[in-house]
């Protein structure tokens, strides 16, 4: 189980259907939480407006809705027997930049494959279907032997976790086991997971359409992005998971969902299923002030850096810019993301509201002997362990960046780690180079290399030797040392860089994917400057390893009671924080009002992203559009008292990243939207739920039915969805 400190919380999970993990839930709203499927029969769905019988979700003896659900990255659902998958258009856009070149420009001009014969593969993409989930908190806790200290506690039990990991799936051979962290140092649940390799894209709307507004509208109400794409899961002519192949055969879902071409009408029940990310409403004020004053605000302004370099190096070169495409992508989300948080975070005032929260219950906690003397001093022991985290966090944040953020260096690194991890015993290995994980580690520099550009690498390189130099604390090592020394700093720099990259051979996909299985005394005896500054790096970063672990481990032994004595206080137990394990939310069709006058109505239509529309990105809508409106070409997509279709649908189901893909049910079980994001109030729902501004954005199916039918003129999918649209 990979965990990084500067986002350790306690909790997340699953399906869990053991009553000792979750307790009685007592959501402050009918609307608020993300549940484990398991806790179906105690929200009393039916009185919310479902209309279907609860066991039609989730029942340990019936195959539910919930195995028509898939994680590809994200979330998407089965739409079709043949394996067919309704998910984002950017869930699918790194697989389409994959698949582009220069002649064939999948971003820019979409992708349809008129026959399945001529479905392209995904490259990267895998997807998963949650098939079992047991409790192992006693395994796993049993690891953990009185007298150890953190650091010791973190080994042992990401040991046991590996050891219960590698016996699930030699009991159940082709299945991949994942232990989930429940809430932090206490319960743990196994998940069994089919896993299909060979994704293929079907249809990609041009990206006019499938991220129409950009960046400009990201997070942003009122939208109108049409962000869908069509995949197909294929599996071995024996019906069991195979790599991509020609002879494969489209997978056979055990249950696929109905698509409900009439869409939904403002104020009409919901409920989303889907793998959301993480969510921290359960952590102390001091981790909630570091992400607020400390890591995304640096995070947020590393990456805009980012994303400006590399869109100059893409102006005027559309194959560079295609390499770029999918890595802005995922930069400029998480930018905004995090933008959006710290704004919403300062004007709720979350860190003051939570510090509020805990001299409340430090009052309860002092007013009984017998809870002063178990829960006494708690808090200050959270306060001290991100205290310690403050004092060199830059140079943390830079020395990850170096490792993560320089591609090449990134190469090195690992080929560096594995020389050192592989001959170890599988179990004893860093989890990246264990047999389960270390052929998705060679894949993953693969297809980093297929999009890498020296140019920016380089850029990249300097410009963080530049900030590595002006830290005290990064100056203890040699090479920001003698960039800080120099006369002129940049020049140093520049001319460091370019003697590294003039000398390795990390650019060459062949070499780096040999050197991944190459032994220590080899590897070294190459002599790749690259190699050599990763294997001297490499000291430092394991201490940071270490003291990450002795972090983690005290943040562990802190949680459990933190937990229990609010439970105590606010008598009433908490749902688990969400860590890209299956959960259900639900609510209603509704808009908001995010400001003094302005109030927001939940759907848009066609007609606004033409309203939109400058001719120029982000808003260059395809002329055939404007063609079909002016026609009136609607088809059954433009409901009683609309203009024309629906494009975007607004509703206040409690979501967060991981939701991206998830399908919008409506009372019946039918899919009639697909989730793409949240409104920009709604960024801090990783904090904090509220029933007036939290709000999510899907994209209307019948915007996706049109798009689909109408512009790219497959109505084949719609039939094979069993919508009748024809052709």
């Amino acid at each position: 189980m990979k965990r990084s400190w500067t986002r350790r919380m306690p909790g997340a999970a699953a399906l869990a259907l053991m009553p000792a993990l979750i307790l009685a839930l007592a959501p402050a709203g009918p609307e608020e939480g993300m549940f484990p499927v398991s806790e179906i029969p105690k929200l009393d769905l039916r009185s919310k407006g479902l209309e279907i019988a609860p066991e039609e979700i989730f029942s340990p003896d019936r195959i539910g809705l919930i195995y028509g659900i898939v994680q590809v990255g994200a979330t998407g659902s089965f739409v079709s027997p043949d394996g067919l998958i309704l998910t984002n258009h950017h869930v699918a856009f790194g697989a389409a930049q994959a698949a582009s070149t220069r002649e064939n420009d999948y971003i820019r001009d979409g992708f349809l494959a008129p026959t399945r014969g001529r479905e392209i593969e995904a490259k990267g993409m895998t997807a998963r279907i949650t098939e079992s989930f047991r409790d192992v908190s006693a395994q796993v806790l049993a690891a953990v032997k009185p007298g150890m200290d953190a650091s010791a506690r973190t080994k042992a039990v990401e040991k046991k976790i590996k050891e219960i990991v590698a016996a699930a799936e030699k009991d159940d051979p082709g299945k991949r086991a994942e232990v989930a962290e429940m809430f932090a140092g206490k319960t743990y649940v196994l998940f069994l997971y089919a896993t299909l390799k060979d994704i293929r894209l079907v249809y990609v709307p041009p990206r006019s359409i499938g991220e129409f507004g950009g960046e400009e509208d990201n997070w942003m109400w009122p939208r109108h992005t049409g962000d869908f794409s069509f995949l197909r899961a294929y599996v071995g002519p024996d019906g069991g998971p195979a790599d991509f192949a020609a002879a494969n055969v489209p997978y056979r879902p055990k249950r696929f969902l109905k698509v409900a071409p009439e869409g939904v009408r403002e104020n009409d029940f919901v409920f989303l299923l889907g793998y959301p990310g993480r969510t921290y409403r359960h952590t102390a004020s001091p981790f909630l002030a570091y992400e607020e004053e400390v890591r995304m605000p640096s995070v947020a302004e590393w990456y805009a850096w980012q994303i400006a370099l590399m869109e100059k190096m893409g102006e005027g070169d559309r194959a560079v810019a295609l390499k770029h495409a999918a890595r802005i992508k995922g930069l400029a989300n998480t930018m905004k993301n995090y933008r959006g948080k710290l704004q919403g975070m300062r004007r709720v005032g979350i860190v003051e509201r939570k510090r509020a929260e805990e001299r409340r219950l430090e009052t309860f906690i002092a007013a009984d002997p017998g809870r002063a003397s178990r829960y006494g001093g708690l808090l200050a022991k959270f306060a001290a362990v991100y205290d310690e985290m403050r004092r060199d966090a830059e140079f943390r944040l830079v020395l990850g960046y170096l490792r993560s953020g320089v591609n090449l260096l990134s190469f090195a690194s690992t080929i560096y780690e594995a020389s050192l991890e592989r001959p170890k015993k599988d179990i004893e290995r860093e989890s990246a180079y264990m047999d389960r994980n270390f052929a998705q580690t060679k894949r993953r520099i693969a297809l980093a290399l297929d999009n890498y550009y020296e140019p920016t690498d380089r850029a990249v390189f300097k410009e963080i030797l530049l900030r590595g130099a002006r830290l005290e604390a990064a100056r203890s090592l040699p090479l920001f040392a003698a960039v800080a020394a120099a006369a002129d700093p940049a020049k140093a720099a520049e001319s460091y860089v370019d003697d590294l990259y003039r000398r390795t051979r990390l650019g060459d996909k062949a070499f780096v994917q040999a050197a991944l299985e190459r032994p220590a005394a080899e590897i070294k005896a190459w002599g790749d400057p690259l190699i050599e500054l990763a294997a001297a790096l490499y000291p430092e970063a394991k201490k940071l390893r270490k003291q990450e672990e002795t972090w983690n481990g005290t943040l562990d032994s802190l949680y459990p009671p933190l937990l229990e004595v609010k439970s105590q206080f606010q008598a009433q137990d908490f749902i688990p924080d969400a860590n890209s394990t299956l959960r259900l939310t639900f609510g209603r069709v509704r808009g908001y009002s995010p400001a003094d006058a302005v109030r927001y109505h939940p759907f848009t239509t066609l007609d606004g992203v033409l309203e939109k529309s400058t001719g120029r990105e982000p808003f260059d809508t395809p002329r055939e559009l404007f063609d079909l409106r002016q026609a009136g070409d609607f088809g059954r997509f433009r409901p009683e008292g609309f203009a024309s279709v629906p494009a975007c649908v607004l509703y206040d189901a409690d979501t967060t990243g991981g939701n991206s893909g998830s399908p919008v049910l409506n009372a019946r079980g039918e899919l009639v939207a697909v989730n793409f994001d949240r409104t920009y109030e709604a960024t801090i729902n990783d904090y904090a739920w509220s029933a007036d501004y939290s709000r999510s954005i899907g994209v209307d199916i019948r915007y996706v039915l049109w798009v689909t039918e109408k512009f790219a003129g497959a109505g084949f999918l719609l039939d094979e969805m069993g919508v009748n649209g024809g052709r």
